[in-house]
C-alpha cells in the first residue's frame, strides 16, 4: 500500500514544518524600518568623530579614478567626469575615499554652481553634499588639472543637516505609530488554545476544515 511522506512523517511523530507552522502559529504583523540616513545628533558626531575632525582641516586630496591609465589620458577622463557630475576624491591624509555629485541628475542637494572651470586657471573648484556615517557634509576644494591633486576639506552642512532630522523624526513618529496601531488591533492566540482547537474529536492530525 503506498503511503504519502506527510503521513509517515505524522505516523513518527514529526511534523513537517510547513504544517506545524499553520497549527502552531499565528500570524503576526510585520513592519520593515528602513535604516535611517543619519544619526539622531550629526552636529555632535560631526565634531567630536576623529574622523571628522581629521577632513575638517584643509588636507591634500587626489583624484583616484583610472589609476591604471597614462597620465595624459586620467587628465582628460577627470574633465570628463566632473562635467559629467562625478568624480572620485580620495584624501590622502586619512586614506578616506569619497564619491562626489555635482548636478542635480546626480545628487538632489545640488543647487549650486558645485563644478567650476572658471574660477581659477587650470584648477577645477568642486563642492558636493552628501551624507557620509550618518552626517550631512559638504566636500568643498579644489584641484589642479595638470597633477590631479589639490586641497579639500568636509564642512558640517547645517542646511542639509535640518531636513534630514525633520526626516528622521517623522521616520520615527510614523513607525512608533504603527506599532501602537498594531497593538489595540492585534490579539494573539495562546498557543495551547491553537493546540485544543486542532486536536478535538474527530479532528484528525491537521487543522479542522475552513480553519
Amino acid at each position: 500500500m503506498h503511503h504519502h511522506p506527510h503521513q509517515n512523517l505524522s505516523d513518527a511523530g514529526i511534523m513537517p514544518p510547513y504544517e506545524a507552522m499553520a497549527m502552531y502559529e499565528q500570524p503576526k504583523p510585520r513592519f520593515i524600518f528602513k535604516m535611517p540616513r543619519v544619526v539622531p545628533d550629526q552636529r555632535s558626531k560631526y565634531e567630536s568623530d576623529e574622523l571628522f575632525r581629521r577632513l575638517s582641516r584643509e588636507s591634500e586630496v587626489r583624484y583616484t579614478g583610472y589609476r591604471e591609465r597614462a597620465i595624459n589620458e586620467r587628465r582628460m577622463r577627470f574633465v570628463t567626469d566632473c562635467r559629467k557630475g562625478y568624480a572620485e576624491i580620495s584624501f590622502v591624509v586619512s586614506g578616506t575615499n569619497v564619491q562626489l555629485y555635482f548636478n542635480a541628475n546626480h545628487n538632489p542637494y545640488a543647487q549650486e554652481q558645485e563644478c567650476d572651470f572658471d574660477k581659477e586657471r587650470g584648477k577645477v573648484h568642486l563642492r558636493s553634499s552628501f551624507i557620509m556615517n550618518g552626517v550631512c557634509v559638504r566636500f568643498r576644494g579644489w584641484l589642479d588639472l595638470e597633477r590631479l591633486d589639490g586641497v579639500a576639506c568636509l564642512e558640517y552642512d547645517e542646511g542639509r543637516a535640518l531636513v534630514e532630522d525633520a526626516q528622521l523624526c517623522e521616520q520615527i513618529d510614523s513607525h512608533n505609530q504603527r506599532i501602537n496601531d498594531s497593538k489595540r488591533i492585534y490579539v494573539q492566540t495562546p498557543p495551547q488554545d491553537v493546540m485544543r482547537r486542532g486536536s478535538g474529536p474527530g479532528s484528525g492530525s491537521g487543522p479542522p476544515m475552513g480553519w
